[in-house]
């Protein structure tokens, strides 16, 4: 019997390359020797690679059996990867190329989740184009500083901005801009970071909700942002120091999010544990597997090894 062929899929252009690199390297390196590894490597200006050369994409299917997707941010987990795949009909990990356009967009996300009941920061919308003074305003008018300043469709707190006056809230939203042109200003949340991902079909659940991770940033960081998740300085504690309550709570929140958007095979949702309440804060439809990453020390918590993670989810990208 032939082993199934799997092909890692990295890089692309994205702001999150490099990390998508790290994802794909730990993936090779952990996949279960029972199946046929194959590097595919997207460049930053677009160009697919099958060892070492160059592929039209479109004839991956005469080369593998399952596109395992290691790809963040644009391009890797806002659909169009999925898209293109769909179109070949070959199978691959993660979310197909609806429910995770929606994922990526944080407004588009915010909106659908709005009648669910999850509590949500309050929020205004800045495009390209607006009166960003008038916009400021606007944000003041809703509600007070401090300010998080974030893009709309970008992952790993890429383009993140935490400002504490309204009047240099105008600056962090034209430097936002920079990075994207949809924009999204939210009321500051105080409170405990927590990540909690959920895997479809593990251990006989149709969502298993892992253990919920406390996430501690660097003394001198006020936020999660894109240095603290991968410079290695920020603690993360799985478990985390909740109470029972609340890692029910997150651990419902996570599966209820994963559910309403349409995700599949796995995903993590990301909260902010206040006096307030539990507030919700996005939802990654492509985890990082790093080996710094919140989802494998997930894994790690409950005992399931990297490798049978990876083979679960080709079983359940296999199954029609």
């Amino acid at each position: 019997m032939s082993q199934i062929r799997v092909g890692i899929v990295r890089g692309g252009p994205s702001s999150e390359y490099e990390v998508s690199l790290k994802t794909g390297a730990t993936v090779l390196k952990h996949l279960p020797d029972k199946y046929h590894r194959e590097d595919i490597l997207i460049t930053k200006d677009g160009i697919w690679h099958w060892r070492g050369e160059p592929i039209n994409p479109l004839n991956l299917k005469n080369h593998l059996d399952l596109a395992f997707l290691c790809l963040h941010g644009e391009y890797g987990e806002d659909g169009q990867v999925q898209k293109l795949l769909d179109t070949i009909d070959l199978p691959y990990t993660g979310s197909g190329s609806l429910a995770s356009a929606l994922g990526m967009n944080k407004l588009h996300t915010k909106n659908y989740l709005k009648d669910t009941g999850i509590k949500m920061a309050r929020h205004i919308h800045v495009r390209a184009g607006d009166d960003i003074k008038v916009k400021a305003r606007s944000a003041f008018a809703k509600f007070a500083p401090p300010y998080i300043v974030k893009p709309a469709d970008r992952g790993s707190s890429v383009g993140l901005y935490i400002v504490k006056t309204t009047a240099d809230l105008p600056e962090a939203i034209v430097k936002c801009l920079e990075v994207s042109g949809s924009v999204l200003v939210e009321e500051y949340i105080k409170g405990k970071e927590a990540s909690c991902g959920v895997v479809e079909g593990l251990r006989g659940q149709k969502i298993y909700a892992l253990l919920p991770v406390e996430i501690r940033p660097p003394k001198g960081k006020d936020v999660f942002d894109y240095d603290a998740k991968y410079s290695g300085q920020s603690q993360e504690l799985c478990p985390g120091n909740f109470t029972s309550a609340e890692n029910k709570e997150i651990s419902r929140l996570a599966s209820l999010a994963h559910q309403k958007l349409g995700l599949r095979h796995y995903s993590r949702s990301d909260f902010i544990i206040s006096p307030r309440g539990i507030y919700y804060l996005e939802t990654n439809t492509l985890p990082g597997l790093t080996t710094e990453s919140l989802l494998p020390k997930e894994l790690r918590a409950i005992g399931l090894s990297y490798p049978d993670f990876l083979e679960h989810l080709i079983k359940l990208s296999l199954k029609k």
